[in-house]
Protein backbone atom coordinates (compact mmCIF):
# COMPACT_ATOMS: atom_id res chain seq x y z
CA UNK A 1 0.00 0.00 0.00
CA UNK A 2 1.34 3.44 -0.88
CA UNK A 3 0.93 6.68 1.07
CA UNK A 4 -2.29 7.65 -0.72
CA UNK A 5 -3.77 4.24 0.07
CA UNK A 6 -2.91 4.65 3.74
CA UNK A 7 -4.52 8.11 3.77
CA UNK A 8 -7.65 6.59 2.27
CA UNK A 9 -7.73 3.91 4.97
CA UNK A 10 -7.33 6.61 7.64
CA UNK A 11 -10.22 8.58 6.13
CA UNK A 12 -12.46 5.51 5.97
CA UNK A 13 -11.71 4.74 9.61
CA UNK A 14 -13.25 8.09 10.51
CA UNK A 15 -16.11 8.02 7.97
CA UNK A 16 -16.53 4.52 6.52
CA UNK A 17 -19.79 5.42 4.73
CA UNK A 18 -18.67 8.79 3.38
CA UNK A 19 -19.26 9.36 -0.31
CA UNK A 20 -16.40 9.33 -2.80
CA UNK A 21 -16.88 13.09 -3.18
CA UNK A 22 -16.40 13.73 0.55
CA UNK A 23 -13.38 11.41 0.72
CA UNK A 24 -11.92 13.15 -2.33
CA UNK A 25 -12.35 16.60 -0.77
CA UNK A 26 -10.72 15.49 2.48
CA UNK A 27 -7.78 13.83 0.72
CA UNK A 28 -7.33 16.35 -2.10
CA UNK A 29 -8.01 13.72 -4.77
CA UNK A 30 -10.62 13.46 -7.47
CA UNK A 31 -13.72 11.38 -6.75
CA UNK A 32 -12.82 9.10 -9.67
CA UNK A 33 -9.37 8.49 -8.15
CA UNK A 34 -10.95 7.60 -4.81
CA UNK A 35 -13.33 5.21 -6.54
CA UNK A 36 -10.53 3.52 -8.46
CA UNK A 37 -8.41 3.13 -5.33
CA UNK A 38 -11.29 1.64 -3.38
CA UNK A 39 -12.05 -0.78 -6.20
CA UNK A 40 -8.41 -1.81 -6.52
CA UNK A 41 -7.94 -2.41 -2.80
CA UNK A 42 -11.10 -4.51 -2.75
CA UNK A 43 -10.10 -6.50 -5.85
CA UNK A 44 -6.68 -7.19 -4.34
CA UNK A 45 -8.42 -8.47 -1.18
CA UNK A 46 -6.67 -5.86 0.95
CA UNK A 47 -9.61 -3.85 2.22
CA UNK A 48 -13.33 -4.16 2.82
CA UNK A 49 -15.80 -1.92 4.63
CA UNK A 50 -18.08 -4.10 6.75
CA UNK A 51 -20.68 -3.56 9.45
CA UNK A 52 -19.65 -4.44 13.00
CA UNK A 53 -22.83 -5.89 14.51
CA UNK A 54 -23.63 -5.44 18.19
CA UNK A 55 -23.43 -8.71 20.18
CA UNK A 56 -27.07 -8.66 21.22
CA UNK A 57 -28.19 -8.60 17.58
CA UNK A 58 -26.42 -11.93 17.08
CA UNK A 59 -26.87 -13.78 20.34
CA UNK A 60 -28.03 -13.65 23.95
CA UNK A 61 -24.63 -14.46 25.45
CA UNK A 62 -21.48 -12.36 25.65
CA UNK A 63 -18.33 -13.38 23.74
CA UNK A 64 -15.60 -15.62 25.17
CA UNK A 65 -11.83 -15.44 24.94
CA UNK A 66 -10.44 -18.96 24.52
CA UNK A 67 -6.80 -20.01 24.77
CA UNK A 68 -5.96 -23.43 23.38
CA UNK A 69 -2.87 -25.52 24.10
CA UNK A 70 -2.09 -28.10 21.43
CA UNK A 71 -0.01 -31.22 21.15
CA UNK A 72 3.48 -30.64 19.68
CA UNK A 73 3.32 -29.84 15.99
CA UNK A 74 -0.49 -29.62 15.92
CA UNK A 75 -1.03 -25.85 16.28
CA UNK A 76 -1.55 -25.20 12.58
CA UNK A 77 -4.04 -28.02 12.11
CA UNK A 78 -5.95 -27.09 15.25
CA UNK A 79 -6.12 -23.42 14.29
CA UNK A 80 -7.41 -24.30 10.83
CA UNK A 81 -10.10 -26.57 12.32
CA UNK A 82 -11.19 -23.94 14.85
CA UNK A 83 -11.40 -21.30 12.10
CA UNK A 84 -14.21 -23.33 10.53
CA UNK A 85 -16.42 -23.04 13.62
CA UNK A 86 -19.33 -20.67 12.93
CA UNK A 87 -19.04 -19.25 16.45
CA UNK A 88 -15.35 -18.34 16.01
CA UNK A 89 -15.12 -14.63 15.24
CA UNK A 90 -11.32 -14.53 15.48
CA UNK A 91 -8.75 -17.35 15.30
CA UNK A 92 -4.97 -16.95 15.42
CA UNK A 93 -1.89 -19.06 15.96
CA UNK A 94 0.03 -17.57 18.87
CA UNK A 95 3.10 -17.99 21.02
CA UNK A 96 3.32 -17.34 24.74
CA UNK A 97 0.24 -18.06 26.82
CA UNK A 98 -1.21 -20.50 24.29
CA UNK A 99 -0.71 -22.06 20.86
CA UNK A 100 -4.05 -20.88 19.47
CA UNK A 101 -6.28 -18.01 20.53
CA UNK A 102 -9.88 -17.54 19.49
CA UNK A 103 -12.76 -15.20 20.27
CA UNK A 104 -16.15 -16.90 20.15
CA UNK A 105 -19.65 -15.41 19.95
CA UNK A 106 -22.27 -17.79 21.33
CA UNK A 107 -26.05 -17.79 21.25
CA UNK A 108 -26.55 -18.80 24.88
CA UNK A 109 -24.99 -20.56 27.89
CA UNK A 110 -25.95 -24.01 26.62
CA UNK A 111 -24.05 -23.43 23.39
CA UNK A 112 -21.11 -22.06 25.39
CA UNK A 113 -20.97 -25.21 27.52
CA UNK A 114 -21.05 -27.45 24.45
CA UNK A 115 -18.39 -25.47 22.59
CA UNK A 116 -16.02 -25.10 25.53
CA UNK A 117 -16.32 -28.55 27.08
CA UNK A 118 -16.97 -30.78 24.07
CA UNK A 119 -16.43 -29.35 20.61
CA UNK A 120 -13.14 -27.47 21.08
CA UNK A 121 -11.53 -30.13 23.34
CA UNK A 122 -12.69 -32.74 20.82
CA UNK A 123 -10.69 -31.24 17.96
CA UNK A 124 -7.78 -33.59 17.19
CA UNK A 125 -4.54 -32.17 18.56
CA UNK A 126 -6.07 -30.07 21.36
CA UNK A 127 -4.31 -30.72 24.66
CA UNK A 128 -6.06 -28.17 26.86
CA UNK A 129 -8.20 -25.03 26.89
CA UNK A 130 -8.80 -21.99 29.06
CA UNK A 131 -11.65 -19.52 28.56
CA UNK A 132 -12.80 -16.21 29.99
CA UNK A 133 -16.16 -14.48 29.67
CA UNK A 134 -16.34 -10.93 28.33
CA UNK A 135 -18.29 -8.82 30.81
CA UNK A 136 -17.86 -5.44 29.14
CA UNK A 137 -16.02 -4.16 26.08
CA UNK A 138 -14.47 -0.71 26.41
CA UNK A 139 -13.22 -0.37 22.86
CA UNK A 140 -13.50 -2.41 19.69
CA UNK A 141 -11.77 -2.49 16.34
CA UNK A 142 -13.94 0.25 14.80
CA UNK A 143 -12.29 2.75 17.19
CA UNK A 144 -8.68 2.01 16.21
CA UNK A 145 -7.14 4.72 14.03
CA UNK A 146 -4.20 5.45 11.77
CA UNK A 147 -3.02 8.90 12.84
CA UNK A 148 -2.22 10.41 9.45
CA UNK A 149 -4.75 13.17 8.83
CA UNK A 150 -4.85 16.78 9.93
CA UNK A 151 -7.53 18.43 12.05
CA UNK A 152 -9.25 20.07 9.07
CA UNK A 153 -9.48 16.73 7.28
CA UNK A 154 -10.80 14.98 10.39
CA UNK A 155 -13.41 17.69 10.95
CA UNK A 156 -14.66 17.44 7.37
CA UNK A 157 -14.93 13.67 7.59
CA UNK A 158 -16.58 13.74 11.01
CA UNK A 159 -19.28 16.11 9.71
CA UNK A 160 -20.01 13.72 6.84
CA UNK A 161 -20.23 10.58 8.97
CA UNK A 162 -23.64 9.35 10.05
CA UNK A 163 -23.95 9.57 13.86
CA UNK A 164 -23.71 6.27 15.71
CA UNK A 165 -25.56 5.78 18.93
CA UNK A 166 -24.60 3.91 22.07
CA UNK A 167 -25.04 0.16 21.53
CA UNK A 168 -28.11 -1.25 23.28
CA UNK A 169 -27.65 -3.18 26.49
CA UNK A 170 -28.03 -6.96 26.24
CA UNK A 171 -31.70 -7.84 26.40
CA UNK A 172 -32.80 -4.35 25.33
CA UNK A 173 -32.44 -4.93 21.59
CA UNK A 174 -35.66 -5.10 19.59
CA UNK A 175 -35.48 -5.40 15.80
CA UNK A 176 -38.07 -6.17 13.17
CA UNK A 177 -37.61 -8.80 10.50
CA UNK A 178 -36.89 -6.11 7.88
CA UNK A 179 -34.32 -4.53 10.21
CA UNK A 180 -32.68 -7.92 10.70
CA UNK A 181 -32.38 -8.31 6.92
CA UNK A 182 -30.83 -4.84 6.62
CA UNK A 183 -28.39 -5.69 9.42
CA UNK A 184 -27.27 -8.71 7.37
CA UNK A 185 -26.60 -6.54 4.32
CA UNK A 186 -24.70 -3.92 6.35
CA UNK A 187 -22.61 -6.66 7.95
CA UNK A 188 -21.43 -7.76 4.49
CA UNK A 189 -21.09 -4.24 3.02
CA UNK A 190 -20.88 -1.33 5.42
CA UNK A 191 -21.11 1.17 2.54
CA UNK A 192 -24.27 -0.19 0.92
CA UNK A 193 -26.76 2.58 0.13
CA UNK A 194 -30.52 2.59 0.44
CA UNK A 195 -31.13 2.11 -3.29
CA UNK A 196 -28.92 -1.00 -3.48
CA UNK A 197 -30.28 -2.46 -0.25
CA UNK A 198 -33.85 -1.78 -1.29
CA UNK A 199 -33.38 -3.65 -4.58
CA UNK A 200 -31.98 -6.68 -2.75
CA UNK A 201 -34.73 -6.70 -0.12
CA UNK A 202 -37.65 -5.74 -2.33
CA UNK A 203 -38.35 -2.59 -0.28
CA UNK A 204 -38.72 1.02 -1.36
CA UNK A 205 -35.66 3.24 -1.21
CA UNK A 206 -37.28 5.55 1.35
CA UNK A 207 -38.22 2.64 3.64
CA UNK A 208 -34.74 1.13 3.37
CA UNK A 209 -33.14 4.52 4.07
CA UNK A 210 -35.16 4.87 7.28
CA UNK A 211 -34.22 1.34 8.35
CA UNK A 212 -30.50 1.93 7.72
CA UNK A 213 -30.51 5.24 9.58
CA UNK A 214 -32.36 3.72 12.55
CA UNK A 215 -29.93 0.81 12.78
CA UNK A 216 -26.90 3.12 12.63
CA UNK A 217 -28.29 5.68 15.09
CA UNK A 218 -29.11 2.95 17.61
CA UNK A 219 -25.56 1.58 17.45
CA UNK A 220 -26.71 -1.86 16.33
CA UNK A 221 -24.27 -1.75 13.41
CA UNK A 222 -21.08 0.30 13.34
CA UNK A 223 -19.41 0.41 9.89
CA UNK A 224 -15.67 -0.17 9.94
CA UNK A 225 -12.72 -0.78 7.66
CA UNK A 226 -11.50 -4.36 7.64
CA UNK A 227 -7.79 -4.57 6.75
CA UNK A 228 -4.97 -6.46 8.40
CA UNK A 229 -2.85 -4.17 10.65
CA UNK A 230 0.37 -5.66 9.22
CA UNK A 231 -0.49 -4.14 5.82
CA UNK A 232 -0.70 -0.74 7.52
CA UNK A 233 2.75 -1.02 9.10
CA UNK A 234 1.71 -2.67 12.39
CA UNK A 235 3.45 -5.99 12.04
CA UNK A 236 3.24 -7.13 15.66
CA UNK A 237 -0.04 -8.04 17.33
CA UNK A 238 -0.56 -9.41 20.82
CA UNK A 239 -3.35 -10.43 23.20
CA UNK A 240 -2.33 -9.31 26.69
CA UNK A 241 -4.20 -10.64 29.73
CA UNK A 242 -3.77 -8.55 32.89
CA UNK A 243 -4.52 -9.46 36.50
CA UNK A 244 -5.65 -6.32 38.35
CA UNK A 245 -6.91 -5.61 41.86
CA UNK A 246 -10.72 -5.19 41.88
CA UNK A 247 -10.78 -1.48 42.65
CA UNK A 248 -8.46 -0.68 39.74
CA UNK A 249 -10.07 -2.81 37.02
CA UNK A 250 -12.37 -0.15 35.55
CA UNK A 251 -9.88 2.78 35.53
CA UNK A 252 -7.09 0.61 34.13
CA UNK A 253 -9.36 -0.75 31.41
CA UNK A 254 -10.45 2.78 30.49
CA UNK A 255 -6.84 3.94 30.30
CA UNK A 256 -5.88 0.97 28.12
CA UNK A 257 -8.83 1.66 25.81
CA UNK A 258 -7.34 5.11 25.13
CA UNK A 259 -3.91 3.70 24.23
CA UNK A 260 -2.99 4.05 20.53
CA UNK A 261 -2.30 0.32 20.29
CA UNK A 262 -5.77 -0.75 21.48
CA UNK A 263 -7.94 -2.61 18.99
CA UNK A 264 -10.02 -4.37 21.60
CA UNK A 265 -10.11 -3.96 25.38
CA UNK A 266 -12.53 -5.87 27.59
CA UNK A 267 -13.19 -6.59 31.25
CA UNK A 268 -13.47 -10.34 31.72
CA UNK A 269 -14.44 -12.97 34.27
CA UNK A 270 -11.75 -15.61 34.70
CA UNK A 271 -8.24 -15.90 36.04
CA UNK A 272 -7.44 -12.46 34.62
CA UNK A 273 -9.27 -9.14 34.79
CA UNK A 274 -8.72 -7.26 31.53
CA UNK A 275 -7.81 -8.33 28.00
CA UNK A 276 -5.92 -5.85 25.80
CA UNK A 277 -5.62 -6.79 22.15
CA UNK A 278 -3.05 -4.42 20.72
CA UNK A 279 -1.08 -3.80 17.55
CA UNK A 280 2.47 -2.43 17.42
CA UNK A 281 4.87 -1.39 14.70
CA UNK A 282 7.72 -3.48 16.06
CA UNK A 283 9.17 -5.17 19.14
CA UNK A 284 10.57 -1.94 20.58
CA UNK A 285 7.14 -0.32 20.51
CA UNK A 286 5.63 -3.32 22.27
CA UNK A 287 8.44 -3.31 24.82
CA UNK A 288 7.71 0.35 25.57
CA UNK A 289 4.06 -0.51 26.12
CA UNK A 290 4.84 -3.37 28.50
CA UNK A 291 7.59 -1.65 30.49
CA UNK A 292 6.71 2.04 30.30
CA UNK A 293 3.04 2.55 29.54
CA UNK A 294 1.74 -0.16 31.88
CA UNK A 295 4.12 0.73 34.72
CA UNK A 296 2.21 3.73 36.16
CA UNK A 297 -1.19 2.03 36.03
CA UNK A 298 -2.38 1.00 39.52
CA UNK A 299 -3.24 -2.47 40.69
CA UNK A 300 -1.61 -4.58 37.96
CA UNK A 301 -0.10 -7.66 39.57
CA UNK A 302 0.58 -9.91 36.57
CA UNK A 303 0.28 -10.14 32.81
CA UNK A 304 0.40 -12.89 30.21
CA UNK A 305 1.20 -12.21 26.57
CA UNK A 306 0.13 -14.18 23.51
CA UNK A 307 1.92 -12.93 20.38
CA UNK A 308 0.03 -13.50 17.13
CA UNK A 309 2.05 -15.59 14.68
CA UNK A 310 -0.63 -16.01 12.03
CA UNK A 311 -4.15 -14.63 11.76
CA UNK A 312 -6.55 -17.11 10.20
CA UNK A 313 -9.87 -15.41 10.81
CA UNK A 314 -10.97 -12.00 12.01
CA UNK A 315 -14.55 -10.87 12.31
CA UNK A 316 -15.69 -14.04 10.52
CA UNK A 317 -13.53 -13.21 7.47
CA UNK A 318 -10.82 -15.73 6.67
CA UNK A 319 -7.26 -14.49 6.06
CA UNK A 320 -4.48 -15.83 3.90
CA UNK A 321 -1.10 -14.10 4.20
CA UNK A 322 -2.89 -10.98 5.41
CA UNK A 323 -5.39 -10.90 2.53
CA UNK A 324 -9.14 -11.25 2.94
CA UNK A 325 -10.68 -14.40 1.51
Amino acid sequence: MNEADLDLVAALQVAPRASAAVLAEALDMSASTVGRRLARLAEQRILRVIGQVEWSARAKGNPRHVWVTTQPGAAGRVAHALAQLPEAQLVAETSGRSDVYLAAHLRDRAEARELLTERIPGVPGVAGTHSELVLRALTRADSWRLHRLGDDQLDLLARAEEPAGTPPRPGDLRVSEDERRVIGLLHEDGRINAAEAGRVLGLSQSTTYRLIQSILRRGIVRPRVEVEPALLGYGLEAVIALTISPGAIQPVAEELARHPSARYVSIVAGTTSVIHQGVFRNEDEMADFLTRDLAPLPGISALQVSVVLRMLRRYWIHREDGLLT
